[in-house]
Parts: structure tokens; sequence; C-alpha cells
């Protein structure tokens, strides 16, 4: 028995030594720096509305797997999984506003999920870039985690992803499962591809 993709996401059909020279650029150093960084994995768009509200950066990673036997035309156990990445600038971070992001991402997935049998798994993460981390928003952010069945696991999953940083003070706390996190990590070396989303889609595929 083999497996396969039917699509490829981004990055494994674009070279991280070959960077995308028509992607967006951002105004924003910081975003700039850290759009850099994900252009290769992820769709791209600055000034994104969502509700009437502007995300400066926005990124979609999108993977569809299945399995085949013997042959890509004999395939079964087709999977859909995929990430909204949403990151913008606030003067201020407390715990109010991160519940209206946590809200955000049960209506978003309202929205934009289709749970069906191809579905497996969709990750909605929010990226506040502010001044400086406080310590109950530390507290809030580490460790959180937000993950909901669809049809009780039969149609897959979605969760909500939080990240808070303050690149002039190099701080930044991700939630549990916010592996895209260590892009916006940009005053220590460019991350080592991970295995992050896909890779634990793979394990619980393909294992």
């Amino acid at each position: 028995m083999a497996e396969g993709r039917s699509e490829a996401s981004p990055d494994e059909t674009r070279s991280a030594a070959e960077p995308d020279e028509t992607r967006p650029t951002w105004d924003d150093a910081y975003l700039d720096e850290v759009a850099g960084r994900l252009e290769t994995s992820y769709d791209l768009e600055p000034d994104y509305p969502v509700e009437g509200t502007g995300w400066a950066l926005y990124g979609e990673l999108v993977l569809k797997r299945e399995k085949y036997f013997l042959h890509p035309t004999l395939s079964y156990g087709q999977h859909d999984s995929d990430e909204h990445l949403l990151a913008r600038r606030v003067e201020t971070v407390d715990s109010s506003r991160l519940d209206s992001l946590v809200d955000l991402g049960h209506r978003l997935a309202d929205e934009w999920v289709v749970p069906d049998e191809r579905h497996y798994s969709t990750e909605f993460t929010f990226v506040l870039v502010v001044p400086e981390i406080t310590d109950p928003v530390a507290d809030y952010v580490d460790g959180f985690r937000d993950r909901t069945l669809l049809k009780y696991g039969y149609f897959g999953h979605y969760e909500v992803n939080l990240v808070v940083v303050a690149p002039e003070t190099e701080t930044l706390v991700a939630s549990e499962q916010a592996d895209v996190a260590a892009a916006f990590r940009t005053w220590g070396a460019p991350p080592a591809r991970e295995r992050g989303l896909f890779g634990r889609l793979a394990d619980a595929i393909f294992e």
C-alpha cells in the first residue's frame, strides 16, 4: 500500500532557497520579515478584512492528502487540512481581547470550515504584535488550547491558537499548538523546517 498527495502544499513546490519575488510586501519592517519566513509555506495577503477589522497579515496553508492502493488512480482515505493565520499590531492586549479572538475563531469556523468526510483539521491562529507582554496575558496564552470536534470527530476538528509577540523586547508567548509562532521570533535564527501542523496530520493519518 502506498501513500500520496493529490495536491502539494506550497512549501513542497517552492524551495526555501528560492523566495517568491511576487509575494506582497509590508511597510511594517517586522511583519515584512515575518512574511519572508512564511512565504515558502503560506499564501500571504496584506490588509485582510475580517468582520470589519483589518488584519495586517493573512496567511493560508493548505494540505490535501490521500492514501492509494498500488496506483494514485486507486485512491481512498482523502483528508484535507489547513491553517488560517491572522496577524496585526495593537497598542494593548488583555484577557477580554483574547476572549474576543477565541470567539472570532469559532465564528470563522462556522463560516469557513466545510464539515465533511474529507475534512481532517482546520487551525485558526491569531497573532497580536504589542509593545510589551504583561504577566496576565502570558498566563492566559501559555498552555491555552481550544479544540472542537465536528460531529464527534467524524468530520475532523478545528482549533483556535493564540500568539502574542513583543519584538522590541524580544518576547513571545504562544498557545500549545501554535507552531507558526517560531516564524515571529525574528530575533533568533530562522526556524528550521518543522513537522508542525502537517507532521501531526501525517502522524494521525498514516501511522
